[in-house]
Protein backbone atom coordinates (compact mmCIF):
# COMPACT_ATOMS: atom_id res chain seq x y z
CA UNK A 1 0.00 0.00 0.00
CA UNK A 2 1.44 3.33 -1.02
CA UNK A 3 1.66 6.33 1.31
CA UNK A 4 1.67 9.85 -0.11
CA UNK A 5 3.04 13.06 1.39
CA UNK A 6 2.55 16.40 -0.30
CA UNK A 7 4.74 19.45 0.15
CA UNK A 8 5.49 22.79 -1.47
CA UNK A 9 2.31 24.69 -0.74
CA UNK A 10 2.30 28.21 0.60
CA UNK A 11 1.20 31.79 0.13
CA UNK A 12 1.92 33.41 -3.22
CA UNK A 13 0.78 36.55 -4.99
CA UNK A 14 -1.41 36.39 -8.06
CA UNK A 15 0.71 35.77 -11.13
CA UNK A 16 3.30 33.86 -9.13
CA UNK A 17 4.42 30.26 -9.30
CA UNK A 18 4.66 27.26 -7.02
CA UNK A 19 5.88 23.71 -7.40
CA UNK A 20 4.14 21.05 -5.39
CA UNK A 21 5.72 17.68 -4.69
CA UNK A 22 4.21 14.39 -3.65
CA UNK A 23 6.56 11.77 -2.28
CA UNK A 24 5.42 8.17 -2.35
CA UNK A 25 6.56 5.29 -0.17
CA UNK A 26 5.52 1.76 0.62
CA UNK A 27 4.84 0.65 -2.91
CA UNK A 28 6.30 0.37 -6.37
CA UNK A 29 5.84 3.95 -7.51
CA UNK A 30 6.06 3.15 -11.20
CA UNK A 31 3.02 0.87 -10.82
CA UNK A 32 0.74 3.78 -10.00
CA UNK A 33 -0.90 6.43 -12.07
CA UNK A 34 -0.75 9.67 -10.11
CA UNK A 35 -3.06 12.66 -9.90
CA UNK A 36 -3.57 16.00 -8.23
CA UNK A 37 -6.92 17.25 -7.00
CA UNK A 38 -7.85 20.36 -5.09
CA UNK A 39 -10.64 21.40 -2.81
CA UNK A 40 -11.56 24.92 -1.80
CA UNK A 41 -13.75 25.61 1.24
CA UNK A 42 -17.38 24.91 0.50
CA UNK A 43 -16.61 23.38 -2.90
CA UNK A 44 -16.34 19.87 -4.26
CA UNK A 45 -13.00 18.22 -4.87
CA UNK A 46 -11.81 19.22 -8.34
CA UNK A 47 -9.57 17.33 -10.73
CA UNK A 48 -6.37 19.23 -11.53
CA UNK A 49 -4.04 16.88 -13.40
CA UNK A 50 -3.02 13.25 -13.76
CA UNK A 51 -0.14 11.32 -15.23
CA UNK A 52 0.36 7.74 -16.35
CA UNK A 53 2.79 5.28 -14.80
CA UNK A 54 5.51 6.06 -17.30
CA UNK A 55 4.76 9.76 -17.51
CA UNK A 56 3.93 9.52 -21.19
CA UNK A 57 0.27 10.46 -20.83
CA UNK A 58 -1.09 13.46 -18.96
CA UNK A 59 -4.53 14.90 -18.36
CA UNK A 60 -5.44 18.40 -17.20
CA UNK A 61 -8.53 20.01 -15.81
CA UNK A 62 -10.03 22.75 -17.94
CA UNK A 63 -9.56 25.41 -15.28
CA UNK A 64 -5.77 24.91 -15.12
CA UNK A 65 -4.91 23.88 -18.66
CA UNK A 66 -2.00 25.89 -19.99
CA UNK A 67 -0.87 27.08 -16.56
CA UNK A 68 -0.02 23.82 -14.80
CA UNK A 69 2.32 20.96 -15.64
CA UNK A 70 2.34 17.55 -14.00
CA UNK A 71 5.48 15.42 -14.12
CA UNK A 72 6.99 12.50 -12.28
CA UNK A 73 10.39 11.10 -11.43
CA UNK A 74 10.08 7.37 -10.91
CA UNK A 75 13.65 7.16 -9.64
CA UNK A 76 12.75 9.58 -6.83
CA UNK A 77 9.22 8.20 -6.22
CA UNK A 78 7.87 11.70 -6.62
CA UNK A 79 5.23 13.45 -8.67
CA UNK A 80 5.30 17.20 -9.21
CA UNK A 81 2.80 19.92 -10.02
CA UNK A 82 4.32 23.05 -11.50
CA UNK A 83 1.86 25.93 -11.25
CA UNK A 84 2.33 29.23 -13.04
CA UNK A 85 0.26 32.38 -13.48
CA UNK A 86 -1.57 31.58 -10.28
CA UNK A 87 -4.94 33.18 -9.64
CA UNK A 88 -6.84 33.73 -6.39
CA UNK A 89 -9.31 31.09 -7.54
CA UNK A 90 -6.50 28.55 -7.42
CA UNK A 91 -6.57 28.83 -3.62
CA UNK A 92 -7.33 25.38 -2.23
CA UNK A 93 -6.01 22.36 -0.42
CA UNK A 94 -4.13 20.33 -3.01
CA UNK A 95 -4.17 16.55 -2.72
CA UNK A 96 -2.03 13.91 -4.35
CA UNK A 97 -3.73 10.62 -5.30
CA UNK A 98 -2.62 7.29 -6.70
CA UNK A 99 -3.99 4.05 -8.03
CA UNK A 100 -2.89 1.16 -10.18
CA UNK A 101 -4.23 2.39 -13.50
CA UNK A 102 -2.30 1.90 -16.69
CA UNK A 103 -3.56 5.28 -17.84
CA UNK A 104 -4.69 8.22 -15.67
CA UNK A 105 -8.37 8.79 -15.01
CA UNK A 106 -10.30 11.84 -13.85
CA UNK A 107 -12.87 10.81 -11.22
CA UNK A 108 -11.60 11.21 -7.69
CA UNK A 109 -13.63 8.19 -6.61
CA UNK A 110 -11.43 5.96 -8.74
CA UNK A 111 -8.29 6.70 -6.71
CA UNK A 112 -7.71 4.54 -3.64
CA UNK A 113 -4.70 6.28 -2.12
CA UNK A 114 -4.56 9.87 -0.96
CA UNK A 115 -2.20 12.21 0.82
CA UNK A 116 -3.17 14.70 3.52
CA UNK A 117 -2.92 17.73 1.27
CA UNK A 118 -0.88 20.90 1.07
CA UNK A 119 -2.45 24.35 1.22
CA UNK A 120 -2.01 26.80 -1.62
CA UNK A 121 -3.17 30.37 -1.04
CA UNK A 122 -3.02 32.96 -3.81
CA UNK A 123 -3.46 36.57 -2.78
CA UNK A 124 -4.80 39.21 -5.13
Amino acid sequence: QVQLVESGGGLVQAGGSLRLSCAASGGTFSSYAMAWFRQAPGKEREFVAAISRSGGTTLYGDSVKGRITISRDNAKNTVYLEMNSLKPEDTALYYCAADRFLLPVVPATRYAYWGQGTQVTVSS
